[in-house]
């Protein structure tokens, strides 16, 4: 029975990854500018958005959906949505004909912060996941689930002086013949342009990855006032699923998120993996911790 889970994870893995390499052309031009270019009224204003990351992120997913959705029907799964927001993951795959075998799908959107980084987190090390039989903030319970996995979608900010306000168009391939042009709508200007591409896009240069959650993850928290799993933050080691525990296994992912803040170890709650290491006298596995990650030497 667990081998055949695994031949699923592996199998669900490898199609996740063949389908996020595709989406790139889904969602921007040649250019690599998102095809997203605002929102229209009836009057066929359109209003830009701002580069705002919580903003991007929900557009970007109701972007994302119908192509998830052909996707999931393509290999034999059907979704299930979350049912309130703050419940963990975003999609969860079942499998229609066995529906024993689920896989929980969270979709990470994040901007690069330079050349080479990034950063988001990957859910909570609260209730759910501690108590792995119960459905507290979760779809199902976490150990219903055959693997849990990061599509994660990487963009860059394109930054505008006039950001905060925002701007109008009225775009000459939208108009009828006989239709007038617009110089305002209220108080602010609106601005002509001859088509939807001449409106520049906020975000641009996308690059997608698929990596197991525990793959990915750090030894620290995403956030101070959260129970939240930090992630690596290089764009590479997410790429190629190097975090903190890559090389160490899920079970000691588990164990030390299980119990992280928990453990009090010479005088010092323990909060990273080293210490941890140290704690359950296993030094030998000190070389183990991936490089960039390891900290407190």
């Amino acid at each position: 029975m667990e081998k055949d889970k695994e031949n699923c994870k592996i199998k669900f893995k490898t199609e996740l990854k063949s389908f996020a390499e595709k989406l790139k052309k889904h969602i921007s031009t040649d250019k690599g500018d998102w095809t997203i270019k605002g929102f229209i009224d009836i009057y066929k204003n359109i209003y830009t958005i701002s580069s705002d990351t919580k903003i991007v992120s929900k557009i970007l997913e109701i972007h994302l959906f119908p192509q998830i959705l052909q996707f999931a029907d393509s290999i034999g799964y059907h979704i299930v949505l979350a049912e309130k927001q703050n419940y963990y993951p975003d999609l969860s795959f079942v499998h229609k004909d066995n529906d024993q075998i689920k896989f929980a799908v969270d979709i990470k959107t994040t901007f690069r912060r330079n050349d080479s980084s990034v950063g988001f987190t990957l859910g909570s090390h609260g209730a759910y996941f501690i108590q792995r039989d119960k459905s507290k903030n979760i779809q199902f319970p976490y150990n219903q689930y055959s693997g849990h996995f990061v599509l994660g979608v990487i963009y860059t900010r394109v930054d505008f002086n006039d950001e905060k306000d925002g701007k109008i168009y009225r775009v000459d391939e939208l108009k009828d013949n006989n239709e007038k042009s617009v110089k305002k709508v209220g108080a602010r200007q609106v601005t002509e342009v001859k088509n939807l591409k001449s409106i520049a896009s906020v975000i641009r240069d996308f690059d997608f990855f698929v990596a197991e959650k525990w793959k990915i993850a750090s030894d620290f928290q995403g956030s101070h006032n959260t129970a939240n799993i930090g992630c690596v933050i290089d764009l590479e080691d997410l790429k190629n699923e190097n975090g903190a525990f890559s090389k160490l296994g899920e079970s000691w992912f588990d164990e030390y998120w299980q119990n992280y803040g928990h453990i009090t170890h010479k005088d010092k709650k323990i909060t990273n993996l080293k210490d941890y290491l140290d704690f359950k006298e296993k030094p030998e596995l000190w070389n183990k911790i991936t490089t960039k990650i390891l900290r407190n030497k």
